[in-house]
């Protein structure tokens, strides 16, 4: 297949894309040990956009080697607080600078709106890497008073060590940055694996990594595919911990192969979040709310609202509304200014979404607007609101990742929290009243990491995010996050 000569219109994007990108492992630029290299494609388009080295185990191995020697003896283990802080601000202002560059590789590379990678991607990535960095000064242990006599005690917190990170194809940067910059300043090394299908922007960001003066080793990236480098990421015995970020299926293989060494684990997983409109609320935001649930970024986010149950005697105005909203989105290349919505990020992903919405139409569903493919080229896929499902519908109870969202009437507010909650998911709810006890009461009810109300995909670096039940262990952002990078040790000693 032949590569498309110059999709970008950034220069930098266009020569990054003429070349074919190798792994960053130890510092340095190499070709995989294999010599394989796959093709990454535009998903508006379905044409080879650039070639990148594929990692297997071989270059697993050693790239946890380079980063157990840059946390065991390399200058990353002596460096102080304030030189790290200094360094991850610095990859911050690289990233910053280059922001047109990382847009439009982001947009070529996964599909979505480059207004969208331009306006929301690449700000909150460099904005984690910026919050993160001063936390590198900021992590301390505490003193403690025992109960016997005699002693000293306080404890430390320290770097966990060598950290497999696993990322996800929907947000390709911001998920690398998510992850990275909690780890680099809490002081452990990483090994980076990108999605097969969006591996540019974590290349890229490998290359500033090295302009800020990061140690050889310190981050090593190693794209490849789940089966090959992603399994030996996960059950390599000289890996202290996986992050991972992804499907509950693949999380649940993780956890498996972590087991060999009890390695640590941080799982940011599927959802199915119910998003509640009451009658008393502002129908117009919350019509707008509704399809900023679930049309933004093609319905690809974990947290998409994705079942939108509406009290019924608001139901009309709302789904109307919203059926309004779908129907005037413009399905484009990200490329095109006109763009409000991409493609599906590749041909697989178009084909579960297809069959997920053909299966819960011919149970019985119907869809308002929507319901199949753009004509032409590309992986485009039409938002779609389906109407008459039941509990028991796979439309329903699992995770479509796409432009799809099934509207529910309810009469009895009281049973909605039930409704609600009956998911093996957890990541995400949205609330839509103007009653304030009613939303405390409901947003406390809900089994969900992240409760919005009265608003939807709302992210800041200093706020938490994780879900409960099978969306996930642990928490990303935040203060919460350092938990997962960082162990305590106590610290006692006898004075007399």
């Amino acid at each position: 297949m032949a590569v498309a000569s110059a999709p970008a219109n950034d220069a930098k994007a266009n020569e990054f894309l003429s070349t074919t990108r190798k792994l960053l492992i130890n510092g340095e630029w190499v070709d995989a040990a294999s010599g394989k290299t796959f093709g990454v494609l535009n998903p508006a388009t379905g044409e080879e956009i650039a070639r990148v080295a594929e990692g297997a185990e071989e270059d697993i191995n050693r790239a946890v080697i380079a980063a157990r020697q840059a946390f065991e003896s390399g200058p990353w283990k002596d460096m102080l607080p304030n030189a790290r802080m200094k360094m991850i601000m610095k990859l911050a202002q690289l990233i910053s600078d280059n922001a047109q560059t990382f847009s439009e590789l982001e947009t070529l590379d996964n599909g979505k709106a480059l207004s969208i990678s331009s306006a929301v991607d690449i700000p909150l990535a460099i904005d984690i890497f910026e919050y993160m960095a001063g936390w590198a000064t900021k992590l301390e242990g505490r003193t403690l008073r025992l109960s016997s006599p005699g002693y000293h005690a306080y404890t430390l917190l320290e770097p966990v060590g060598v950290i497999g990170q696993i990322i996800p194809w929907n947000f390709p940067l911001l998920m690398a940055a998510w992850k990275l910059a909690p780890a680099l300043a809490t002081g452990n090394t990483v090994i980076l694996k990108p999605a097969e299908q969006t591996p540019l922007t974590a290349l890229l960001l490998g290359e500033m990594i090295q302009e800020a003066g990061f140690p050889a080793g310190v981050v090593n990236v190693v794209p490849g595919f789940g089966e090959t480098a992603g399994a030996a990421l996960s059950g390599h015995m000289d890996v202290d911990k996986v992050a991972f970020t992804g499907s509950t299926e693949v999380g649940k293989l993780i956890t498996q192969a972590a087991t060999g060494n009890l390695k640590k684990v941080s799982l940011e997983l599927g959802g199915k979040a119910p998003n509640i409109v009451f009658a008393d609320a502002d129908l117009e935001a919350a019509t707008a709310g509704a399809g900023l649930g679930i049309f933004f970024n093609q319905g690809q986010v974990c947290c998409a609202g994705s079942r939108l149950y509406v009290e019924k005697s608001a139901y009309d105005t709302v789904v109307g509304g919203l059926t309004d909203v779908a129907a005037n989105i413009t399905l484009a290349p990200g490329m095109d200014p006109a763009c409000d919505m991409g493609p599906l990020v590749s041909e697989e992903q178009y084909e579960k979404v297809t069959s997920m919405v053909a299966g819960g139409l011919s149970d019985g569903a119907s869809a308002a607007v929507g319901g199949g493919r753009k004509e032409g080229a590309g992986y485009f896929y039409k938002p779609t609101i389906l109407e008459g499902t039941n509990p028991n519908m796979e439309v329903i109870r699992e995770e479509i990742f796409g432009p799809v969202v099934a509207a529910i009437p309810f009469e009895d507010p009281n049973d909605i929290v039930k409704a609600a909650n009956d998911t093996p998911f957890g990541l995400s709810a949205g609330i839509w009243s103007r009653d304030v006890s009613k939303a405390h009461k409901m947003a406390e009810a809900m089994r969900a990491g992240t409760v919005w109300v009265n608003c939807y995909n709302v992210f800041d670096s200093s706020l938490p995010f994780g879900g409960y039940k099978q969306s996930g262990w642990g928490r990303e952002m935040g203060a919460d996050v350092l938990e997962l990078y960082t162990e305590t040790k106590a610290v006692c000693i006898h004075v007399g």
